[in-house]
C-alpha cells in the first residue's frame, strides 16, 4: 500500500526534515536495524584504513554499541520536531570524537566512518522503503533526514575532539610554563625535571639560552622561537628558554627571530646553569645600552662579559644603593625591613604574587597590599628593567 507522506510541500528551513516523515516509518524499519547495524560494522574496517582492525574484543563492543544507539535514536525521529540528539546519545557522540583525540587519531576517520554509515543506512532504509511501497517522498525525506542527522553527530564530534585538544594544549601550556619556573629558580634536581619535562611534552636540549625581553615586544614571538621554546610572561616581562645548538646558523637564525625585540640573551649552559644565564642576560640588558631600534639586535651577554663585570664593580653597588634605595630611610626600621623584604621577593619572582606569598609565608592579598605601597615610594622605576636590576642588586648587597 502507499503511503503519501504527512505534508505535500516542502517542510520549512526551520523544521527538521524528519517532520516530513511518516510516523509508521520507525515501525517499518526497526524489525531491520540488527541487518544495518551489522552491514555497517562489516563496511567500517574495509571503507575507512584507520579502523581496519578485527571487529572484536572492547572496540567491537563499543562500536555496536555505539552504531545501535545512534540508529535507535533516529528511529524516534520521524513525524516529530525532536532535536537530532538527545542528551544521553549527545554525550555518547562527544565521547566518540574526545576519544579520537585521546587515540591520537585526526578527526578525518571519523567523520569518514560517519558518511559511510550515513551511505549504508540510506541504501538499506531506501530499499525497504521502495519495497513496501512507501513512496518516492518518503525516500527523499528519508535521505535528507539522514544526512541532517549525520551532519548534527559530525559536528558534535569534532566540538569535543576541538575541545579536549585545546584541553591538551592548556595543560602542556601550563606544565611547561612550571618546568621553565623549576629551571629558572636553580632549585630542580636531574629526576624531578626529567618527570617534568616528560609531562610537559619537552626534550631537555644539551644546551640552552635564557633571553629576556620587555612583554611589550613578544608579538609571534613563540612562533618565530620554534616548538623547542619556553615562554612565560611576566608583569612587564618576558622571559624564554631556547635550546642551543653550537653553530653560526643557528645563532643568526636567533637573532633574526629577536631583531627589533630589544632583547638580551644568556650565554649557552647546561640545565643545572639556566640561573646563570638568566643573571647574566639580565646584566647585559642593565649595563649595556639598550638596542631599540627595529632592526636592531638582541644583546648578546658571552660577547660583553667585561663590561657586565665592570658594570657590577661593588663600590657602584654601594653608591648604587645609596641611590636606589632612598625611598626607604623615610620609613620606621621595621616597615622598611619588610617591604625590602617583598621588594626584593618580588623582583625574584618578576612580581608573580603565589610565589612571592609561598616565600614570606604570607597572604596574597599582603603581597598586593605590599606591592602597592612599594609602587608609591618608588613609581615608575618598578617598570623599568634597569632600574629593577639596580634594586635587586642593592638588596642583595645589604646595604639598605
Amino acid at each position: 500500500m502507499n503511503h503519501p507522506s504527512k505534508k505535500s510541500q516542502a517542510t520549512p528551513a526551520h523544521e527538521p526534515p524528519w517532520l516530513e516523515l511518516p510516523v509508521e516509518v520507525s515501525e517499518i524499519l526497526r524489525p531491520l536495524m540488527p541487518g544495518i547495524v551489522e552491514a555497517i560494522i562489516e563496511s567500517v574496517p574495509q571503507l575507512v584504513p584507520a579502523y581496519a582492525r578485527p571487529i572484536e574484543g572492547r572496540f567491537g563492543r563499543g562500536l555496536r554499541r555505539g552504531v545501535g544507539a545512534a540508529l535507535d535514536r533516529f528511529l524516534q525521529l520521524p513525524g516529530t520536531r525532536l532535536p537530532a540528539l538527545s542528551e544521553e546519545s549527545r554525550q555518547l557522540v562527544a565521547g566518540l570524537g574526545s576519544g579520537e583525540f585521546r587515540q591520537g587519531r585526526s578527526m578525518d576517520a571519523l567523520l569518514s566512518a560517519y558518511r559511510m554509515s550515513a551511505r549504508v543506512t540510506f541504501r538499506e532504509m531506501s530499499r525497504i522503503s521502495m519495497d513496501r511501497n512507501l513512496g518516492l517522498n518518503v525516500v527523499v525525506a528519508l535521505g535528507e533526514s539522514i544526512l541532517a542527522y549525520i551532519d548534527e553527530l559530525s559536528a558534535v564530534s569534532a566540538e569535543a575532539f576541538a575541545f579536549e585538544q585545546s584541553e591538551r594544549a592548556g595543560a602542556v601550556e601550563r606544565r611547561r610554563t612550571e618546568l621553565l619556573e623549576l629551571l629558572l629558580s636553580g632549585q630542580a634536581d636531574e629526576a624531578a625535571l626529567r618527570q617534568k619535562a616528560s609531562m610537559a611534552d619537552w626534550a631537555i636540549p644539551e644546551e640552552l639560552r635564557v633571553v629576556t625581553m620587555p612583554l611589550d615586544r613578544t608579538a609571534g614571538l613563540r612562533l618565530q622561537l620554534g616548538a623547542g621554546t619556553l615562554v612565560v610572561e611576566r608583569e612587564t616581562d618576558v622571559v624564554a628558554l631556547v635550546p642551543s645548538r653550537n653553530s653560526p646558523a643557528t645563532r643568526g637564525q636567533l637573532e633574526k627571530a629577536l631583531r627589533g625585540r630589544t632583547a638580551a640573551v644568556g650565554p649557552a649552559v647546561g640545565w643545572e646553569k639556566v640561573p646563570d644565564s638568566l643573571r647574566l642576560a639580565v646584566l647585559a640588558a642593565s649595563v649595556l645600552p639598550p638596542r631599540e631600534g627595529p632592526e636592531e639586535g638582541p644583546v648578546w651577554a658571552d660577547e660583553h662579559l667585561s663590561k657586565i663585570i665592570l658594570g657590577s664593580e661593588p663600590s657602584a653597588i654601594a653608591e648604587l644603593a645609596n641611590r636606589r634605595l632612598a625611598p626607604f630611610e623615610a620609613l620606621r626600621p621595621a616597615q622598611r625591613e619588610r617591604l625590602a623584604e617583598t621588594l626584593l621577593s618580588w623582583l625574584r619572582h618578576w612580581g608573580q604574587r603565589g610565589p612571592v606569598a609561598a616565600e614570606l609565608g604570607i597572604h596574597p592579598q599582603t603581597v598586593g597590599y605590599r606591592a602597592a605601597q612599594l609602587r608609591e615610594l618608588f613609581g615608575e622605576a618598578l617598570e623599568d628593567p634597569k632600574a629593577r636590576f639596580e634594586l635587586e642588586l642593592a638588596l642583595h648587597s645589604g646595604r639598605r
